[in-house]
């Protein structure tokens, strides 16, 4: 591995591609505050973009569900016998673990028995479920950085130090305003789908999706289809899928980030996770869809402890966004959801402005760089 670690050395981990995005900010961060840091990780191409040297490509352990991290287990030990032996050769100042909690937690522990400090930035959702967590958390993480307000007062609760740092979408996502989102409103209208951030939910999702749209097609003949291709989706899955209906649907693939689909749409079908705030952020309305394997479900039903699977419905206590889950998410139900809601425009109007009143409660920009400040701050102890 073709780094050195003579001078000051972090070590970050990020497991998927939005912890990868994140955690490539901060290393930009603090390379303007410490330009004589070395970076060594787990990420992908964002980390390696900012000189992050590579023991493991987190391409390769992303999973869907419960059941299914099965599949991906030779990665997953894999990629910890890499950080392992990243942690005993270099003693890195610093690991930062991002998201990714079951097996952030287990690097955490290797790291305590090697003296490593560590800060843990985008808090796994302990609050909503296996809440016991808290306790493996306190023993193993010398400080959280939490993107929501009030994860700070649950884990001082609990005797961890917790620092709010703001959300880090608020850096990249712009508010859509009222005139643009009226605009993306008006004939014909344009409907995005955002169906996920890993081949296995494109192939659990994107067929749905595509489905409903053909049905919304009887209702709205010139709907306009735009589909997100996200980064870290191989490109080909979602084009086997997509030619499928290609003879009924005239969808468009849009790459360079999902952005450049909601912001210019009236509505989206999203599969449930980060992308799904960030639209929210943004101000577009969406129905909001999930589908794990049966028995995945019934594990994750039996341990969820809140009402709502998206952060927006859990934070506005109600459900401002329909979310479908596993049989609800049928082609009839999301067509006839997205069909209600184009039929009425005052309530979609309703909804943008909402969720930019939600945006507020998420606090400032700049998460990053408070990141990197806690970091540096770690190091200097």
């Amino acid at each position: 591995m073709n780094v050195s670690c003579s001078t000051r050395c972090i070590m970050l981990v990020a497991g998927e591609a939005s912890g990868d995005f994140h955690g490539a900010n901060v290393v930009k961060a603090l390379k303007k505050k410490a330009p004589d840091l070395n970076f060594i990780g787990i990420g992908g191409n964002a980390l390696k973009d900012q000189g992050v040297k590579l023991v493991a490509d987190s391409a390769q352990l992303s999973v869907v569900g419960i059941t299914e991290v099965f599949a991906r287990l030779p990665h997953l030990l894999s990629a910890i016998k890499a950080a392992k032996t990243a942690l005993g050769q270099f003693k890195p100042d610093l690991l930062i673990l991002i998201d990714f909690p079951d097996f952030n937690l287990f690097l955490a522990g290797i790291a305590r028995k090697l003296k490593v400090p560590v800060l843990y930035y985008i808090s796994p959702q302990i609050w909503a479920w296996r809440t016991g967590r808290v306790k493996k958390i306190r023993r193993l993480v010398d400080h959280m950085a939490v993107i929501l307000p009030f994860e700070t007062h649950f884990y001082r609760k609990h005797g961890v130090q917790a620092t709010f740092v703001g959300h880090p979408l608020l850096d990249s996502v712009s508010p859509l305003s009222l005139s643009r989102f009226e605009n993306n409103m008006s004939s014909p209208p344009v409907l995005g789908l955002l169906p996920g951030s890993r081949n296995r939910e494109i192939l659990n999702h994107l067929p749905v999706m595509l489905e409903a749209a053909q049905k919304l097609k009887k209702s709205f003949p010139d709907l306009k289809i735009l589909v997100s291709l996200a980064s870290s989706v191989n490109r080909r899955v979602v084009e086997q899928i997509m030619e499928t209906y290609s003879d009924t649907l005239n969808a468009e693939l849009i790459e360079g980030g999902a952005s450049n689909t909601f912001k210019n749409v009236a509505i989206l079908v999203a599969v449930s996770g980060t992308v799904t705030l960030e639209a929210a952020l943004a101000g577009v309305p969406m129905v909001i869809i999930y589908r794990v394997s049966p028995l995945s479900y019934q594990v994750g039903k039996a341990l969820i402890r809140v009402k709502f699977i998206s952060l927006i419905n859990l934070i506005a206590q109600r459900q401002l966004l329909p979310e479908l889950i596993q049989k609800e998410a049928s082609p009839e139900n999301i067509a006839g959801t997205v069909e209600k809601m184009l039929n009425n425009p005052k309530q979609l109007t309703s909804i943008h402005q909402q969720l930019l009143w939600i945006r507020n409660s998420f606090g400032n920009r700049g998460a990053s760089a408070r990141v990197a400040d806690i970091a540096l701050n770690m190091i200097e102890k």
